[in-house]
């Protein structure tokens, strides 16, 4: 079993910076990768970025040059840097990972973790 922990997340003024970071911890399993997405008010979840074990990444366009994800594979742990945070990215932060335990690669998702941009 796999469990994921955030931490992070709080009231922020536009044009500052956060840093999120979520935790795998458990046994039996292998990350095959983590990531963040996020769900405004109102709106649906979307992707943030992911990063894969061997380091790629996929953010979303809008999120590039502002957000920056890394990884610590012996703690099995990512962060996630925003910068220059801007009030439309209010939302609730979630990481998730995909992860292979006894042979099936399913999602795993972290309760979440409130970013607010005040303007």
């Amino acid at each position: 079993q796999l469990q994921l922990v955030e931490s992070g997340g709080g009231l922020v003024q536009a044009g500052g910076s956060l840093r999120l970071s979520c935790a795998a911890s458990g046994s039996g399993f292998r990350i095959n990768a983590m990531g963040w997405y996020r769900r405004a008010p109102g709106k649906q979840r979307e992707l943030v970025v992911v990063i894969e074990t061997g380091g790629s990444t996929n953010y979303a366009d809008s999120l590039k040059g502002r957000f920056t994800i890394s990884r610590d594979n012996p703690k099995n742990t990512v962060y996630l840097q925003m910068n220059n945070v801007k009030p439309e990215d209010t939302a609730v932060y979630y990481c998730n990972a995909v992860a292979t335990v006894s042979g099936f690669a399913r999602d795993y998702w972290g309760q979440g973790t409130q970013v607010t941009v005040s303007s």
